[in-house]
C-alpha cells in the first residue's frame, strides 16, 4: 500500500497560526493570543489550605458566589481569650494574575497570620480580562463587607476577631484596591489601619524621579488600560487618587495608614507621592517605609531575607500599636 500524508487544511493552519501570534504582551504577567488564548508565565501552581507545619497556621477556603476568600487562623487563637485583630489582605499582579492560593501569597499570609497574630482574610477576586474591572474591586469590597457582617462571615471570624480591629493590607495593585476599599468602606465601625505595600498608582504627570518620557508614561498604565476598558486614562482616580477632580483623601475611612516603598521599584515615587498626599489631607499620621536596595514586592521572592523580616516586623508593629499603647 502506498504511503499517505495528512495536510491540515487552510482553517487549521490559520488556527494554529493564530494561536501562536501573540497580540499584547505584558511581560511575565499575562500574555494574549490572536486566538484569545491568555497565558500567566509568572503564576506557580495553586496550592491547597490546611495546616502550616511551619508556623502552625491552619487556613481554609470559603467560597462567596463570584470570589472566594482564604481564612488563616493562628494556633495562638485557640490559646488566648482576648480576640485578635483581623487582616484582610488583597494580592497584586496587576489585576489580571496570582490568586489566594499562589504560593508565594500562601505562605506569608501563614507567616503574617502567626508573626501578628491576627486572623488573616486574603480575598481571591475575580481577574481581569475574562472579568474586567471594577469586577476586583467590587470582589474585595464584597470581601470587607462580608468579614464585618454577624450574620454571613465565618465562624473563625465570629469566635476569634475583633472587629473594632480590621486591618487592610495589600501589595501592587492589591495596594490599588485598598485605596479603593478604605475610601468605599463608611460602614461602622471604621477601618482601624491599611498597609498599602508598593501600592500601583500612575498618573498622566511625572511624580519625583518618574519618567517623564510620554510613551514610558504610557507603558506605565498600559495593563491597566487593558483591564479596565471603561478608564478615562491614567488619571482616572481609581489609577490616579491624587488627580485633579478625584475624590479627597480625607475620606479615607481608616485611623492610620502605613505606605511601603522598595528603592529599586519604578513605582517608588509614586508611594512616596501617595504617602505625602494623605499626610496633607489628614493632617499627618502616616507612616513610611522604604526598602533600600530591593525592587517591587522583594518579600514575596526572597521571605527570608533581613528586608522581608524588616517588612514584617514593621506590619506587625503597625498592627498592634493600640494593643501596646
Amino acid at each position: 500500500m502506498a504511503s499517505t500524508t495528512t495536510t491540515p487544511t487552510a482553517a487549521a493552519a490559520s488556527a494554529a497560526g493564530d494561536d501562536d501570534e501573540v497580540i499584547r504582551d505584558f511581560g511575565p504577567m499575562l500574555r494574549v493570543y490572536k486566538s484569545g488564548r491568555l497565558e500567566r508565565p509568572l503564576v506557580a501552581p495553586p496550592v491547597a489550605p490546611g495546616h502550616d507545619a511551619a508556623t502552625g497556621v491552619d487556613s481554609k477556603d470559603v467560597h462567596l458566589g463570584d470570589y472566594s476568600v482564604r481564612l488563616y487562623l493562628p494556633p495562638s487563637a485557640r490559646a488566648v481569650t482576648n480576640r485578635l485583630p483581623v487582616v484582610v489582605y488583597i494580592h497584586g499582579g496587576g489585576f489580571v494574575a496570582e490568586s489566594a492560593a499562589s504560593p508565594n501569597y500562601h505562605r506569608f499570609l501563614n507567616r503574617l497570620a502567626a508573626a501578628v497574630p491576627a486572623v488573616c482574610v486574603s480575598v481571591d477576586y475575580r481577574l481581569a480580562p475574562e472579568h474586567p474591572l471594577p469586577a476586583a474591586y467590587d470582589d474585595c469590597l464584597a470581601a470587607l463587607r462580608w468579614v464585618f457582617s454577624p450574620d454571613a462571615a465565618d465562624t473563625w471570624i465570629a469566635a476569634h476577631g475583633d472587629l473594632a480591629r480590621v486591618f487592610v493590607a495589600g501589595d501592587s495593585a492589591g495596594g490599588n484596591i485598598c485605596h479603593h476599599l478604605a475610601m468605599h468602606h463608611h460602614d461602622a465601625p471604621r477601618l482601624k489601619g491599611a498597609v498599602f505595600i508598593h501600592p500601583w498608582f500612575w498618573g498622566s504627570e511625572a511624580v519625583g524621579e518618574e519618567t517623564r518620557d510620554a510613551e514610558g508614561r504610557a507603558r506605565g498604565a498600559g495593563l491597566w488600560m487593558f483591564a479596565c476598558p471603561d478608564t478615562s486614562g491614567m488619571d482616572d482616580p481609581r489609577m490616579n487618587p491624587m488627580a485633579p477632580g478625584a475624590p479627597g483623601l480625607e475620606r479615607l475611612a481608616c485611623d492610620r495608614v502605613m505606605v511601603c516603598a522598595a528603592e529599586g521599584d519604578f513605582l517608588r515615587w509614586r508611594a512616596h507621592a501617595y504617602a505625602a498626599a494623605v499626610a496633607a489631607a489628614r493632617g499627618g499620621g502616616v507612616e513610611v517605609l522604604e526598602t533600600e536596595g530591593e525592587g517591587h514586592v522583594f518579600y514575596l521572592f526572597d521571605p527570608d531575607g533581613d528586608k522581608a523580616k524588616e517588612m514584617m516586623d514593621r506590619m506587625v508593629a503597625f498592627v498592634n500599636a493600640d494593643a501596646a499603647a
